[in-house]
Parts: structure tokens; C-alpha cells; sequence
């Protein structure tokens, strides 16, 4: 059977970006699957550039080996964090950071103290790491995938996409600068930041530039909750998703806007493609506090590695023939 061509939008989440890599890895050890495009924010942006570098290196083998490596690395750098678990919540296996003295006193600064004054030298860990393990010039010769990532320029506030061919360490640092955290990436004279503000993933990059139908969402950030946010620290947190999904959520009603037109005859089939929409995500993934976010401790990665690769075989095993033929996520119940 022929492999199944998708695209891949890849959200972003910090830590919780480790689920992305699980998703990523299942997918790559399958041989009746086939990525065309990938865009993606943030943690998204940065799984997708190593995986790449990883594919140019040795194939689908060397992307799964390339983000082991990556991932091994953040955890390494995160030993010397300040951002750590209290014993107890070590003893009984808490992944949160709530009673963190450092993260409560980060909490508390980051709305008092911007980073030009916390991190006058603007020391970001990231960026040796991203240096190790992405290579530009490798993205650049790829002709099988083709790599979108996200900014948003702060001057202007829209969206900037950089391609496969424009994709270097600072485009990878501006999509996953966090404001509260570090000052603006500058490139080419403009200020940019963590490119969820507009696209957690953006979707048009893959409508516009490749011919596959099927673009398959990896979502960290929920759209829905069922609780209604109480404490200071759960409304900072839902605001912060309700944001962060809103460019995404257009992006799906136009998506079902266009779709109906097509399926009525008011739109000529041969201009606008009929586009199918698929996602995988998990209730272990949205049970997990904020604050892990910035939980990058090993055992703590591979846990949400593990649930993102259950996630995704669950997805193959009940889904994958449905790619090419229909959507898998109900637009409509979705968007109601």
C-alpha cells in the first residue's frame, strides 16, 4: 500500500513540546506514512527543524535519533535551572513546579520586571542547543520536506513565516521567544517574538506552498476546559491558552467556510482545494499544571514523550486509512 502523504502542524508548550517528539518519533518509524510539509511554534518549530536536520543526515532513523539527542540535551542544560521540583512533590511523583520557590518568585517578577532588567546580557540557553542540532545549511538542501516557522513581529504584529530556506538559529529562537522571559530577537532590524501570539500553528503555509490535502494538527494547548479558572495563577493560564488557540481556531473556520463552498459547487474545485483536517491530542497532556512547562528534568521529558507516542499510535491505528478520504476532527461540533 502506498505510504499516506500528511502534512504536520506543530503547536508550541514549552516542556510539554517533549509530547510533540513522541508524536513525531511514531510517525517516522512508520513506513505507510509520508510527511510533505511541516509547520510549526515555538517547541513545534524547534522538534520540526531538529527532525529535519536529523532526516538530511541519514533518514527517518537519523530525525527519530536527532531528537532523542535534542531533547537528552535540554534536559542536561535544565539540571542547572533554577526551575525545580520541591522534594515533595518529587516523592509523590508531582510534576508541577507550584511550589517552587524559583518559579513562584519568576511568577511574581514577570509581571513586575521585564527581561531587558532580569537579563540584561539576554543569556538564553536555547541557543547553544539549537546550534548543536540544527544545521541551516542542511534544512536549505532539502527537497522531501518543506519547513515553516512562526513569529510574530512585535513592531507590527503580524505574522512572519520564515521557509525552509530562511530558517537559521534566530528564526528558531524569535518563534519560541517567550516575552515574559527573554527581549525580542532581532532579524533584520525587527523585533520578534514567540510566533503563538499569531499562529499556534499557523495552517496557510501548508495550503499555500504544498499539494497535500491532509494537514494533521499536533495540539498541546486545549481549546476546551470544563473547570472555570479560580486561583490568579489558572486565569494567567487560560488566558494564556484562549490566546495563544484563537489564530488557530480562524484559521479552521475558514478552513470549513471554504470547504462548504466547495462541497455546494459555489466554488470552483480546480482554484480551491478541498482540505482535510485531522488532529492528535491527549487528556493526560491537558491534565498537567502550566507550570511544567518549564519542567524539563529528563524523567519528566520522557513522560510526556511516552504519552505523545501512545497518542499518535492511537491515532494511526484508528485514523490513518481515513487520511485522503475525510476529515477526523468535526469542524463543525468543534467550532460551535
Amino acid at each position: 500500500m502506498a505510504a499516506k502523504r500528511i502534512n504536520l502542524a506543530l503547536q508550541g508548550g514549552g516542556a510539554h513540546g517533549a509530547f510533540t517528539w513522541g508524536v513525531l518519533s511514531a510517525l517516522l518509524e512508520r513506513d505507510d506514512v509520508s510527511i510533505d510539509g511541516v509547520t510549526g511554534t515555538s517547541a513545534g518549530a524547534l522538534n520540526a527543524a531538529v527532525m529535519l536536520t536529523g532526516y538530511m543526515n541519514g533518514g527517518n532513523a537519523a530525525a527519530v535519533a536527532a531528537l532523542d539527542a535534542f531533547w537528552r540535551d535540554v534536559a542536561e542544560a535544565a539540571r542547572f535551572s533554577p526551575f525545580q521540583r520541591t522534594l515533595l512533590d518529587r516523592a509523590i511523583g508531582n510534576w508541577s513546579l507550584d511550589a517552587s520557590p524559583a518559579y513562584l518568585a519568576y511568577d511574581l517578577a514577570s509581571r513586575l520586571v521585564s527581561p531587558t532588567f532580569s537579563n540584561p546580557l539576554d543569556i538564553n540557553p536555547l541557543r547553544s542547543i539549537v546550534a548543536r542540532h540544527v544545521d541551516p545549511e542542511a534544512l536549505k538542501r532539502c527537497r522531501d520536506l518543506r519547513l515553516f516557522v512562526a513569529a510574530t513581529n512585535v513592531r507590527t504584529g503580524k505574522a512572519r513565516i520564515f521557509p525552509t530556506a530562511e530558517v537559521t538559529v534566530d528564526s528558531l529562537l524569535a518563534s519560541a521567544c517567550v516575552p515574559q522571559l527573554f527581549a525580542p530577537v532581532l532579524i533584520e532590524g525587527e523585533p520578534y517574538w514567540d510566533g503563538g501570539f499569531m499562529g499556534n500553528p499557523p495552517l496557510y503555509p501548508l495550503f499555500d506552498e504544498t499539494t497535500t490535502a491532509d494537514t494533521l494538527i499536533v495540539q498541546i494547548n486545549p481549546v476546551r476546559r470544563e473547570e472555570t479558572p479560580l486561583t490568579a495563577r489558572e486565569i494567567v493560564n487560560r488566558a494564556n491558552e484562549i490566546t495563544f488557540n484563537a489564530s488557530l481556531l480562524k484559521e479552521l473556520r475558514a478552513v470549513r467556510f471554504v470547504t462548504r463552498l466547495v462541497e455546494e459547487g459555489r466554488l470552483d474545485p480546480d482554484r480551491y482545494r478541498r482540505v482535510r483536517v485531522h488532529r492528535i491530542a491527549s487528556d493526560e497532556l491537558v491534565a498537567l499544571s502550566a507550570s511544567s512547562k518549564l519542567n524539563a528534568e529528563w524523567q519528566f521529558l520522557r513522560h510526556v514523550r511516552d504519552i505523545g507516542r501512545r497518542a499518535a499510535e492511537d491515532w494511526l491505528d484508528a485514523h490513518l486509512a481515513d487520511v485522503g478520504e475525510r476529515d477526523t476532527i468535526d469542524l463543525d461540533s468543534e467550532l460551535a
